[in-house]
């Protein structure tokens, strides 16, 4: 099984120090700060990053799960919002978002395997702790 790394620099203290992340594969790179992080500042945060894994991971799952089973999808789009909760300091609720193109299934059938994907996809089961929800769309 793979391993994937990436790294995380922070330089000072928490409000005014400021931070530099990048995947290992070399695919990104970018800053982050206080600012950046629970402001609407530039820049990147874990969060944002976290809102990319779990969108691509689902995504990834859902056309998994629906090809399995004869359901090719055209397309999977997906967008992951994911709400820090700056009093507790906790990721509490991750929305999922999806719109799919999947030639002769119906709504019903389709969201059956987006929950699914929602509860099997390998960062879904890892970010467990918040609560996921999801508003699946067949376009």
């Amino acid at each position: 099984m793979p391993t994937r790394s990436s790294d995380a620099t922070w330089e000072g203290d928490l409000k005014d120090g400021e931070g530099h992340l990048s995947l290992g594969s070399g695919a990104f790179e970018g800053s982050y700060s206080f600012v950046s992080r629970f402001e609407d500042g530039e820049g990147t945060n874990p969060e944002e990053l976290i809102g990319a894994a779990h969108a691509g991971c689902f995504s990834m799952a859902l056309a998994n799960e629906l090809a399995s089973d004869g359901h090719e999808p055209e397309r999977v789009h997906t967008t992951a919002n994911v709400h820090l909760d700056t009093e507790s300091g906790t990721i509490d609720t991750i929305e999922l978002v999806v719109e799919a193109s999947v030639p002769g299934i119906d709504a019903e059938t389709f969201m059956e395997y987006a929950e699914g994907a929602k509860e099997n996809c390998p960062v879904s089961r890892v970010l467990a702790g918040a609560e996921i929800s999801l508003d699946a769309t067949l376009v």
